[in-house]
């Protein structure tokens, strides 16, 4: 499963129109509100926790101590430079970067020799996380507009690769891991912080829309988030719901439908694989 069931190009304006408003309004909304206060996925029975503040209890309070403010919209289902040792010089790079929580705290990691790059295809999200660098005076973060399908980065320029809660929202995930594993050196490494299916998702749900963009229809298996990876060459592929233990608030609507935040981890090999 790599293509959705839905027109690829519909699900991508609704995704962009909901995260567009989100870094317009300068508002905080949780992975899984349904673009409203209190809304939630199609077939939830749950409220959501949009603007409770407890969207993203992933972060330490010194984590989130040292981000610029407005940086955390609480968007996110983890915290994925948790998920990967980041080293000082290292060159990472965070697929649907948002307005740069997890690239700045990446940047705080890799040090003044290192550089984070952040790629999301919204161009208010692009221009509220270019402003809070500019103002903040964080000099090894850039933030590229472009879509994580076709990422406008060179071939093996990266050593590790975050995503917090993005590749859900993508038609083609086949797609974007293929291009996670071009852009890595030999030897990079992926981490990704997402929300995955424990159980099928109906297929209503599946062609609708909001419920895309709401980090709710696009989950994928655990399965079929290994086989993907291993398809694109990836190994030392671990992939792990943790959620199971642990749901926070802003994910109880999809805990109803069986969707759990997850972990995903691989490595790109140094050598040709047999």
């Amino acid at each position: 499963m790599t293509e959705s069931a839905a027109d690829g190009e519909t699900l991508r304006q609704s995704v962009r129109e909901r995260y567009g408003g989100i870094a317009r309004e300068k508002t905080v909304g949780c992975c899984g509100a349904n673009g409203t206060p209190g809304a939630s996925p199609p077939g939830s029975k749950t409220p959501n926790a949009l603007g409770t503040g407890d969207c993203q209890p992933a972060y330490t309070d010194a984590e989130l101590a040292s981000l610029p403010e407005g940086s955390n919209l609480g968007l996110g289902c983890g915290n994925p430079s948790n998920l990967v040792i980041l080293r000082g010089g290292e060159v990472v790079l965070d697929l649907g970067s948002g307005a740069g929580v997890d690239c700045f705290l990446a940047a705080s990691k890799v040090g003044p020799s290192g550089r984070v790059i952040g790629v999301d295809m919204t161009p208010e999200m692009i221009a509220r996380a270019r402003e809070l660098a500019r103002s903040t005076g964080r000099t090894n973060v850039e933030f590229r507009l472009g879509e994580i399908e076709h990422l406008p980065v060179a071939d093996t320029s990266v050593d590790v690769v975050l995503s917090n809660c993005v590749i859900n929202l993508v038609p083609d995930k086949g797609q974007v891991y293929r291009e996670a594993f071009r852009v890595l050196r030999p030897g990079g490494r992926l981490a990704v912080a997402d929300v995955l299916a424990t159980r099928t998702i109906p297929d209503e749900l599946k062609n609708d829309p909001n419920g895309w963009a709401s980090c709710s229809s696009g989950a994928l298996t655990v399965a079929e988030v290994r086989g993907l990876l291993r398809l694109a060459g990836f190994v030392s592929v671990e992939v792990t719901v943790p959620g199971e233990t642990f749901v926070p608030e802003s994910l109880l609507p999809q805990a109803e439908l069986g969707i759990l935040s997850g972990e995903i981890r691989a490595t790109k090999p140094r050598g040709p694989t047999a």
